[in-house]
């Protein structure tokens, strides 16, 4: 059983009974004890409807090689709004599913769990593929949607019986910062040896870091962009940060 969080005090619990499973909501009962109180679902629904669920990823990406990272983290530390505190640092394990419907896309989930907070819940995200449309080649930045849910250890046998297959898994740690709405990530991306648990027997796939500029945010709120790149130019030359042609890469490098 898989129970995830994705809203206060609401659990929806999803029941496996092979080769199916199905989604079981209890409404909870109003105080007089009449009809049944705003359900979940229902608080969801109004919301999606109001446009203000943040489920919008802008995103821009780059590169930095290992010899720069500390110049660009001083940087950062100059620029970002957790300067006394210093970033966040973070040390996690990622596994990458992908299930294939009727449709010609696969749909792309990821978990990921805390190395460094082994009891913190692990993080189910659902990406979409980015949008193409008129007017998207002229964006700064990435738009794609993305979904996160907290939900429970058991989640990666729950999408294995869902028929979800894991494509590839890897370790990255390195730090976070904030600047008003938007996060930084410079990650170290490891891959993992078979056989040895994902806290060792890691070597890096590479000489650079992963840096990630990105903003969740409501759907048509693609001014957010033009401060996405404002930010990214102060960056430089020390990292390019830009749009990702996906469409270039094998499906397997696609973050």
């Amino acid at each position: 059983m898989v129970i995830f969080f994705p809203l206060p005090r609401v659990a929806l619990v999803m029941t496996i009974s092979n080769p199916h499973f199905r989604c079981c909501r209890v409404p909870r009962m109003s105080q007089d004890w009449g009809s049944p109180a705003t359900t979940a679902f229902d608080s969801l629904t109004a919301a999606l409807r109001s446009n203000i669920i943040p489920n919008q990823e802008y995103l821009l990406q780059g590169s930095v090689l290992d010899s720069a990272v500390e110049i660009l983290l001083h940087r950062l530390r100059g620029l970002c709004d957790n300067v006394d505190s210093g970033p966040e640092t973070f040390h996690d394990h990622e596994m990458c599913f992908s299930i294939r419907g009727n449709q010609n896309t696969p749909l792309l989930l990821r978990v990921r769990r805390a190395l460094d907070f082994p009891d913190m819940p692990y993080q189910l995200r659902y990406i979409g593929q980015p949008e193409i449309g008129v007017g998207d080649k002229a964006r700064p930045t990435i738009v794609r949607s993305s979904i996160d849910v907290a939900c429970s250890s058991t989640v990666v046998e729950f999408l294995t019986e869902m028929g979800c297959r894991m494509d590839f898994e890897y370790i990255s740690r390195g730090y976070m910062f904030r600047k008003g709405r938007m996060k930084i990530l410079v990650s170290k991306i490891f891959k993992m040896s078979q056989g040895k648990p994902p806290d060792s027997g890691v070597e890096p796939i590479s000489q650079s870091y992963l840096v990630e500029l990105s903003i969740l945010a409501p759907g048509g709120q693609d001014v957010i962009g033009e401060d996405m790149k404002a930010f990214a130019e102060q960056l430089k030359p020390l990292v390019q940060l830009e749009k990702i042609d996906y469409k270039r890469l094998p499906m397997t490098m696609a973050p």
